[in-house]
């Protein structure tokens, strides 16, 4: 993907006709203005909206922004994983929708479903393969996690390591970069997310997206969530740069 998306006749439907001032200010603002001020990759930029409109269940533009992506080259897979993993941060009640959705505008662009598997785990080897994911993402610390806790966190601290990162970080279709990025995203369109916020600004970190990359992540998705949540998220980037300058 190389060009940025452009204002197109007809994108906003019967809004165009019905509130003009408005489709003209939004598509201004978030197909101009805003893509000229990205330092992301088109796929990138296109990859975090797509998060954030899942994190805010935002399907109308969702399918829309889709719909442009995909005719403008994004890989079918990466759209796949990034909702196959939006599962384990937004849960089945927030995703399948969005799935069925994406799985119907895949077929209108003449994209053969399913597509090619990409997982790496089976149920021999998905907690051992997550939780060494989760360790070289976040540190040794993880792996204490499954035997220095409290008795009732077991279950939800192995499902971390063998079903969160075993049966989706393991995954082909996106690079552990692009995953957490994205994972940024769906935390940051929610909103009460903010500590598990922090803990993926330093896991975006640690795979080099730092803060001048992820202030662009917010910029690029601010015109689909506001300003409020976009703030927040730039205050705990700023929390997060501030802790790694001090190491």
């Amino acid at each position: 993907m190389e060009q940025k998306e452009t204002y197109r006749q007809g994108a906003f439907g019967e809004l165009e006709t019905t509130d003009p001032e408005w489709a003209e200010i939004v598509a201004a603002f978030s197909q101009n203005e805003v893509p000229a001020a990205s330092r992301l990759t088109e796929r990138e930029r296109m990859l975090c909206i797509l998060s954030v409109l899942l994190g805010c269940q935002g399907m109308g533009e969702f399918r829309r922004v889709l719909g442009a992506a995909l005719n403008g080259g994004l890989d079918p897979a990466a759209v796949k994983e990034t909702l196959y993993q939006a599962t384990a941060y937004l849960g089945t009640g927030r995703v399948r929708d969005f799935l069925e959705a994406a799985n119907q505008i895949m077929k209108q662009h003449g994209i053969a479903l399913p597509l090619p598997p990409q997982g790496t785990t089976d149920s021999d080897s998905r907690f051992e393969k997550g939780l060494a994911k989760q360790v070289a993402l976040f540190g040794e610390e993880m792996a204490k996690r499954q035997t220095d806790c409290p008795p009732l966190r077991r279950n939800i601290n192995r499902w971390l390591a063998d079903n969160c990162f075993g049966d989706y970080y393991t995954r082909g279709g996106l690079s552990d970069r692009e995953r957490e990025m994205i994972t940024f995203c769906f935390l940051l369109a929610q909103g009460g997310c903010e500590n598990q916020l922090r803990g993926h600004a330093a896991g975006n970190f640690g795979v080099g997206n730092g803060k001048e990359r992820l202030y662009s992540v917010v910029e690029q998705c601010m015109p689909y969530i506001g300003y409020p949540r976009s703030l927040n998220a730039m205050g705990i980037i700023d929390e997060t740069a501030a802790k790694f300058e001090k190491q």
